[in-house]
């Protein structure tokens, strides 16, 4: 990758030590004569990071989320550092970030593209999602009936507290608690999982990168939120289908040479049952 000129730094100053940690890495910026913006603003307003070769976020995952769409709406890289608890996105520890930041600079670095969902509320109102969308009643006690089609082709209609559907990327997010698969990050697909479904057997569908499904609410008295990434919701009609697609645009996330997904997944996750690999 070529040397980076401009960086943005995204910084959640409600995690310990994400303020300090970010100053450490803006004077290694500035020694290298990067230029620099800063914000601690979430969502980032539309057209903040025009001209930056990347943009350095210091948070959590959620920090990222944050930033995702504006980020791939603009195709520039992301580099997570983590001080939240899982980091499945913000994969440089401060520590990696201090010993290798200055190599990142330089352009030390390889980018992960991660497909993206496309949301559709109606018209004029949609929105970009990394991990997920989830569909569920306004009201969250209420039982939903959400009637999916794909690709003009009834899928089934769902009595359930809510459907999620979620990228690879996202399948290790809200998907695997409701009881999703784990999905490779390159996979080019659509998770669809259904919340607590009435019916027990209806389970996980995945759709190829070409579907285009929608969602139609046939409950009578209760009103839709649809919610993008767990952070924003949308507005719609009544009336209005959800739609989702994958989206045109990918996330560019920047990466260690060495970085393996499933050593992140091993770690995160605790798998291994005692089993110790040989080396």
């Amino acid at each position: 990758m070529p040397a980076l000129r401009q960086i943005a730094f995204v910084v959640n100053s409600e995690k310990v030590g994400a303020a300090s940690l970010a100053r450490e890495l803006m004077v290694i910026a500035r020694a290298g004569r990067v230029r620099l913006k800063f914000t601690s603003r979430l969502p980032l307003p539309r057209g903040y990071l025009k001209g930056c070769d990347a943009c350095c976020v210091v948070g959590g995952d959620g920090t990222l989320l944050g930033v995702a769409s504006e980020a791939a709406r603009a195709q520039v890289p992301i580099i997570g550092v983590n001080r939240g608890t899982l980091g499945f996105l913000t994969t440089f520890s401060a520590e990696e970030a201090r010993a290798r930041f200055a190599h990142l600079l330089r352009g030390s670095f390889r980018l992960d593209h991660r497909a993206m969902l496309a949301c559709s509320t109606g018209r004029g109102v949609q929105d970009l999602a990394l991990n997920d969308v989830l569909i569920k009643a306004e009201k969250n006690t209420r039982l939903v009936q959400l009637e999916v089609w794909a690709d003009g082709e009834r899928v089934n209609n769902y009595v359930c507290d809510g459907l999620l559907f979620s990228t690879p990327t996202g399948s290790t997010a809200y998907n695997l608690s409701a009881g999703g698969p784990i999905i490779a990050p390159r996979a080019r697909v659509i998770a669809l999982t259904p919340i607590c479904p009435h019916t027990l057997t209806n389970r996980t569908v995945i759709f190829p990168d070409t579907v285009q499904l929608s969602v139609v609410n046939r409950s009578r008295d209760s009103r839709l939120l649809v919610a993008v990434d767990g952070q924003r919701n949308l507005k719609f009609g009544t009336d209005a289908p959800v739609k989702i697609s994958l989206a045109r645009q990918r996330l560019p996330l920047a990466q260690r040479a060495d970085y393996e997904h499933f050593a992140v997944v091993r770690t995160k996750l605790a798998w291994g049952g005692g089993y110790v690999e040989r080396k």
